[in-house]
């Protein structure tokens, strides 16, 4: 409705003789009209709130009532607005009910009460079982069903021996007298068990970025991944899971192609390999050789080996899109994510390494200030290699943001040396700022100093160790990522990965440092180095706040304000413990900290009697990770392993740690009682990690 919809109603000669004296009475229908504006929105929301798709989210638990939907009783806080609110659950209630007891019902529940991809699986169909004598002599399609089924493993079967154990499994298995919801130790095979296999792994796609060839070994041998390590292949088909090299080989344009899971381009310009000239191959030890005009690729450690004929020059452009598994939207990478910025500022959308470079011309160390946008935003909007400037200057009171598009994953690459001159170094006169936003930088350290006031980075990846070797260790495990020299800027890390941070700050003419890690992993490649620290390894002159962060490694600091929901492996040294506080947190033993609040595994200690089981608790209650190694798709996911006091140890009962909104044990409890209602009597079902 127009402001003057109601002025606009009245009589011309109203409205004439109300111009001449000025517009009072416009003026005061518009009052009315906001009103009246503010009624019928609410009107038409009344409506809206009839229907679970429509409605807000205060309604939702009120419909789901109606329907008679039971929400599970986990905990939940502010942060959990999906978990409050499960719309597709209350929608295809009353549809569920009538499908209680089918297999697909489960995997529909996954899909609406947890939001994740699962495959169920009836174990009694894995149950080896004898074969009945009497059939033998009967029609020739019974015999070769039970020939089928319930036979011992056949060594020769390759292909299915590849997803033995998974939610794909075909062998027959002896039977396991244990419950699949044992708290204990869980089954699997009997007749009245049957396994949800849950995904907890999501697979990123990666368009048009270039391969990494290893010419120092082999001018055709290449990896998937820009940064040389092996990274397994992910198909995003059902529940997300790496793609085997007999899969590719059996039926590769499943795999391979446009839109699908993997894709190989070569030349100037650029011509993608046909699906016929792709060979799936185990190249863990790089002694495959392909036919003439073939490409062997392996799936499994992501790596390309390309016939000697193939490849006209050395320097060919190989470009590939694949897709790689990881936990949660962290990091570079690309995903969706919110792209935000002054309202003033000027946006330049760049794709090539010459464009970038002259967009970033103003702000070269040496360019005149003038020539500088007092509010600039640089984005780019592919994912290829960039080379950037080592230098960049910031003029008094202006900001810059460079920044990845939106599901674009750019790689800023940097001299694999030394942390000094190589280093990407941003110096900012008073006032200014810089943003960070979806880029992964590797090659050496992001060094910062000068005047800035601001330094935001965010969803982004300072590759801890600069860079990776083909196992995922890191090439330079005791080089920083982050290096703040002498800045006062009001640093925040948010959604993001990075190395060491380093600050170097004159602990007597200025205030400390302000840092703020929120949401991100802070990885110093080792428990035994320094996570955050000063140059030389002393004591951080900055005031830090922690929040939904994994730390991997010592932080030795002035100060910590706050701490919460947080995993630190690693001993934490605070230099002024009067002031601050850390609550539900992970605290290795031994750390000098401000005081603390419901913290383990000081509450598991204090809850034990005796001294012997007051350090067997301090003992048990650690974190477990499937996996410290940057590169790798289970990067600092808590395993099943871990403690509950860690899983659950966060203030609305998630889990402790970077991954802290994924809310896994609000999702289980969901699931559960889900399975609870739509489980039929005298059977079982349990939750498995499909990962």
């Amino acid at each position: 409705m127009t402001d003057d919809r109601l002025y606009e109603l009245l009589p011309a000669v109203y409205r004439l003789r109300d111009s001449e004296r000025g517009g009072p009475l416009r003026a005061l229908l518009r009052v009315i009209g906001e009103q009246v504006q503010a009624v019928e929105e609410d009107i038409a929301g009344l409506y809206e709130n009839w229907f679970i798709e429509t409605c807000q989210d205060w309604a939702v638990p009120y419909i789901g009532d109606l329907v008679g939907f039971r929400a599970s009783q986990s905990a939940v806080g502010p942060r959990t607005p999906a978990l409050l609110s499960p719309r597709r659950a209350i929608a295809h209630a009353v549809r569920d009910r009538r499908r209680k007891g089918t297999l697909a019902l489960l995997e529909s529940l996954a899909a609406d009460l947890a939001d994740r991809p699962a495959r169920a699986v009836e174990f009694y169909r894995l149950l080896g079982v004898t074969q009945p004598v009497r059939l033998l002599g009967t029609s020739e399609a019974v015999p070769r069903m039970w020939l089928r089924r319930g036979r011992t493993t056949d060594l020769r079967q390759g292909a299915a021996l590849d997803l033995l154990g998974g939610p794909h499994d075909s062998f027959a298995h002896t039977v396991d007298v244990r419950r699949p919801t044992s708290h204990r130790t869980p089954g699997r095979y009997n007749i009245p068990s049957t396994g949800l296999f849950v995904g907890r792994l999501n697979a990123y796609s990666v368009t048009g970025t270039q391969a990494l060839c290893l010419e120092d070994e082999d001018p055709h041998r290449y990896t998937f991944s820009v940064l040389g390590n092996d990274t397994p292949l992910f198909g995003g088909e059902g529940v997300p899971a790496v793609i085997r090299r007999r899969a590719l080989e059996r039926d590769p344009e499943r795999h391979y192609g446009p839109g699908r899971s993997l894709e190989i381009s070569t030349g100037d310009p650029l011509v993608p390999v046909p699906a016929r000239d792709i060979t799936a191959a185990d190249l863990s030890g790089w002694r495959y050789r392909p036919r003439p005009g073939k490409v062997a690729v392996d799936p499994q450690l992501g790596r390309m080996v390309f016939a000697h004929d193939l490849l006209a020059a050395a320097d060919s452009s190989v470009v590939v899109s694949y897709r790689y598994g990881f936990s949660a939207d962290l990091g570079g990478g690309s995903y969706d994510r919110p792209l935000s910025q002054r309202a003033d500022s000027v946006l330049h959308r760049v794709s090539g390494e010459r464009e970038l470079r002259r967009r970033l011309a103003p702000w070269l160390d040496g360019a005149p200030p003038e020539r500088q946008p007092a509010h600039a935003v640089v984005e780019i909007t592919d994912s290829q290699i960039y080379d950037l400037p080592r230098r960049l200057t910031l003029g008094a009171g202006h900001s810059l943001q460079l920044r990845a598009a939106n599901r674009a994953r750019p790689v800023l690459r940097m001299p694999d040396s030394r942390p000094g001159p190589d280093a990407l170094r941003v110096r900012g006169l008073e006032g200014s700022s810089l943003t960070l936003d979806g880029l992964l930088v590797t090659g050496n350290a992001l060094r910062v100093e000068g005047g800035l006031k601001d330094l935001t980075i965010r969803h982004c990846t300072l590759v801890p160790g600069w860079g990776l070797h083909p196992d995922c260790e890191p090439r330079h495990p005791a080089r920083p990522s982050l290096i703040l020299l002498d800045t006062d800027a009001a640093v925040r890390i948010e959604h993001s990965i990075t190395g060491t941070v380093e600050v170097s700050h004159d602990p007597v003419r200025r205030d400390p440092e302000r840092l703020r890690i929120s949401d991100s992993i802070v990885d110093a490649t080792s428990f035994g180095r320094a996570a955050l620290c000063g140059l030389g390894g002393g004591p951080a002159h900055a005031v830090a706040t922690f929040e939904r962060v994994t730390v991997l490694g010592h932080v030795h600091t002035h100060a910590i304000e706050l701490a919460e929901d947080s995993v630190f492996a690693g001993r934490i040294t605070v230099e002024r413990r009067q002031w601050g506080c850390v609550r539900f947190c992970y605290v290795t033993p031994g750390s000098i900290t401000p005081r603390r609040f419901a913290c383990q595994p000081d509450l598991a200690a204090l809850d034990a009697v005796g001294g012997r089981h007051q350090e067997y608790e301090r003992v048990r209650v650690r974190p477990a990770f499937d996996s410290t190694r940057y590169g790798t798709p289970e990067y600092c996911r808590l395993s099943a392993a871990c403690p509950q006091e860690i899983s659950e140890g966060a203030e609305d009962t998630a889990q402790m740690g970077a991954f802290h909104d994924l809310y896994e044990p609000q999702r289980a409890a969901r699931l559960r009682a889900g399975l609870e209602e739509y489980t039929p009597f005298g059977t079982d079902v349990g939750l498995i990690d499909a990962d």
